[in-house]
């Protein structure tokens, strides 16, 4: 029997053109549907991983197959550093945020202002306020030459991919946790909805770093997308100096950093100063010298 015949190029073309335009915010709400049955279940913390593993292997055929640049694939030594970044930082996180509940604290904080609103509003909401610790966090990483120095090593990678989704210093990493905590805490909203926005936030981080070439259109207007957010990554500061939400462009859009070129791409990402190969050597790094001016 004779194999069947390859589809004609048209169609292929047409067929990834919908797949780049799909791949967002297919992956993303797909993600959020099986967090939610984790949620009618009462499995919530299972089904977050369940979804979080679903979106990692989407997102490794996608770039496999969907690749935005094929010279991002290519091994940059890195791997070791990017996972030794990653674990070391969500370990620290998750210490802290178990710490934080053995006070009791969040238990005995009484209800929001905004418990009552349908979930989705609170999520809303959560997204807003959170968003604008994470913004003046992020940007003042980039503008105060002392915290630029451990943001370097989120900004040293020269390909984006998921792996290095959480290659970030963990002093960076805890600069942002307390600049946006307080505001997601204060915004009133339920704890149901902090776990919601806590994985929304997990989810477009690792979409924003992946190598998939995606199509996000208005989408982008906003949300933060890989589209945005690899301009932000650009070696060229007066490009990289933008986009600094991480969820939402709300704040970008009203302080005037939002920055998007459409038909165009980031030619080199990185930075300009030197960053050592070796994880602990990127850990120590920034206490003996700063690394060179962002602003």
């Amino acid at each position: 029997m004779a194999p069947p015949a390859a589809a004609p190029a048209g169609e292929r073309t047409l067929l990834r053109d919908l797949l780049r335009s799909l791949a967002w915010p297919g992956l993303l709400l797909s993600s959020g549907a099986i967090l939610a049955c984790g949620f009618a279940l009462g499995r919530e913390t299972l089904y977050f991983n369940l979804s979080y593993a679903w979106i990692v292997c989407w997102l490794l055929l996608g770039e496999r197959y969907l690749g935005y640049r094929r010279r991002w694939r290519e091994n940059d030594g890195q791997l070791g550093p990017d996972l030794g970044h990653t674990f070391l930082n969500k370990g620290l996180v998750q210490l802290f945020i178990v710490s934080l509940l053995a006070t009791g604290l969040v238990d005995r904080a009484p209800g929001g202002a905004l418990a009552d609103w349908p979930l989705w509003a609170q999520v809303a909401c959560g997204l807003v306020a959170s968003e604008f610790g994470l913004y003046w966090a992020h940007r003042i990483a980039h503008e105060w030459p002392w915290l630029w120095r451990f943001h370097a090593v989120h900004h040293s990678v020269e390909r984006l991919w998921l792996v290095n989704t959480g290659r970030f210093h963990f002093v960076d990493s805890f600069a942002s946790v307390f600049a946006s905590l307080p505001f997601l805490f204060l915004s009133g909203i339920g704890m149901d909805a902090i776990v919601w926005v806590s994985a929304i936030t997990a989810y477009i981080g690792i979409l924003t770093h992946c190598n998939v070439d995606m199509r996000c259109g208005p989408l982008s207007l906003v949300f933060n997308t890989p589209e945005l957010h690899r301009w932000h990554h650009s070696i060229d500061p007066t490009i990289g100096n933008s986009n600094y939400g991480e969820n939402l462009m709300l704040w970008d859009q009203i302080f005037g950093t939002w920055y998007r070129r459409p038909g165009h791409h980031v030619e080199t990402i990185g930075i300009d100063s030197h960053m050592p190969v070796g994880f602990l050597a990127q850990l120590v790094l920034p206490f003996r010298r700063p690394a060179a001016e962002r602003a």
